[in-house]
């Protein structure tokens, strides 16, 4: 399964949506997460990829992991995997 796909199941299922109706565009607060389900999406990502997201839930915004949308969201993993490999 493609990272974006599995990307958009774990955000579907923080926001209770269906995938199909998780927006790349949208952001992880217009779905409806709190800063609890950021930080489960976070580590169910770095679970699923074997990854480690560098993410501070306390200061988001100086985080080097860019969760302005789904898109960056699944830009930023892409870039994660592949400089795992």
């Amino acid at each position: 399964m493609p990272i974006s796909e599995k990307i958009l199941q774990i955000i579907a299922e923080q926001s209770l949506l269906d995938p199909a109706d998780v927006q790349l565009d949208a952001t992880l607060e217009e779905l409806g997460i709190d800063s609890l389900g950021v930080v489960e999406s976070i580590y169910a990502i770095e679970e699923e990829f074997n990854i480690e997201v560098p993410f501070n839930a306390n200061v988001p915004e100086e985080s080097e992991f860019d969760i302005s949308s789904v898109l960056s969201i699944i830009a930023a993993v892409e870039k994660l995997v592949l400089e795992q490999t």
